[in-house]
Order: C-alpha cells, then structure tokens, then sequence
C-alpha cells in the first residue's frame, strides 16, 4: 500500500494514526502543498480534486480520508475501529458525518485563517471569518463536551474511528489558537487520545 500524505494535516493525520494502530505497512509519499505537488498531472490522476490523503492498494485508489480510514480498517475487523454491529457501524458514521459536516468547518476556519494563509502567503487573517469561525467551534464543542460526560470514547466504552476523526483536529489546536478552556471533557477525552501510542507516532512537528 502507499499513502500519499501531507504532515501534519489534520487529514493525513487520522489515516496515519489508523495504520499504525492497526499495524498495517505502507509507504508514505509525503507531499509538499505549498511545492505545488497537489497539482502535478501523476496525483491529479490519482485524485482530480487536488487533495491528499489518497490510498493506492493494488490498482484500488481511494480517496477521502474518512473512506481510507474505513477500509483500512475493515482490514483489522478484530481491532473493533469499524464496528460489524450495524448500529454501532451507524453510530461511528455519524461521528464521522459530524466531523466533516460541522467540526471541521469549525476547527478548519480558525486553522486556515490563523495559520494556513500565512504559511502560503495568502495574507493576514480575516476578523470576520475568525469570528464565524470561533461562534462556531463554541457551538459544535458543547455538542462534543456534552457528549463525552461520563464518556472515555465517543462511541460505547471503546476507540473508534470516529475518535480518531473528530480528535485529529485537535493536533493542530495550539496553530489555530481554538477557544478550548472551558471545555473540560474534551481535554480529558484528547488525553487518552495522546497516551495511545499509534497517535504519538503518527504526531509530527508542526512547521516552524
């Protein structure tokens, strides 16, 4: 298998942290964004949406990393991330959903607006966006800290994919600068993500 990957975006992070908690092998082809190299025809033809992560698994192309995640996954079914019971499958989705639908939209603006459009040169930030973007990290984090009283993991009493999706964002929340202070289940939930040994080795520096 090869992954091609860009660290440490919060996207490449989570199918990092996936393959190596389950053990899998894979080479991995770190990609320059700021080069340029999500442009080049070789990866266009891989994905023609110009964005990492993507799985080559033998003549299989897959992109959209909650979708590698799941196959992966389903590689491991013994590891329990991808649950077979349909409703805990459904419940793991959902969170995957959410993240894609609400969170990373959240976490995403403040990421791109604090950090992103300085490392690509693209200005300073913009306070109108900043604020949508901190109304609605604030919106969405109670929904999560609410979630997680009396909660080790999001789904049932065991790690998922959906922790891993929704707690990628979090590497980057120091770059971001998220308003995370009061939510206190969040932070106590992230810890256990941190102690696993998979996401400490999928964790990169961020750039200087």
């Amino acid at each position: 298998m090869k992954l091609h990957v860009t660290p440490p975006s919060p996207r490449a992070f989570k199918v990092v942290a996936v393959l190596h908690h389950l053990g899998l092998e894979a080479e991995l082809a770190i990609m320059d964004l700021v080069r340029g190299d999500q442009l080049k025809p070789d990866f266009i033809a891989l994905n023609p949406n110009h964005r990492m992560p993507v799985l080559e698994d033998d003549g299989f192309v897959l992109w959209e990393s909650n979708a590698i995640m799941q196959y992966l996954a389903s590689k491991r079914p013994e590891s329990g991330l991808w649950p077979s019971d349909p409703k805990r499958q459904a419940d793991v989705s959902r969170w995957q959903c959410w993240e894609l639908a609400h969170w990373e939209r959240a976490c995403g603006t403040l990421l791109f607006e604090r950090f992103v459009k300085g490392r690509f040169g693209q200005g300073d930030p913009d306070p109108h966006e900043v604020a949508r973007g901190e109304r609605e990290f604030h919106d969405f984090a109670h929904v999560l800290d609410q979630h997680l009283r009396s909660r080790d993991w999001l789904v049932d009493r065991t790690l998922t994919l959906a922790d891993v999706s929704v707690g990628c964002w979090l590497t980057c929340a120091q770059l971001g600068r998220y308003p995370l202070d009061e939510y206190r289940e969040i932070a106590r939930w992230y810890r256990n993500l941190e102690a696993l040994p998979a996401w400490r080795k999928a964790t990169v520096a961020p750039p200087a």
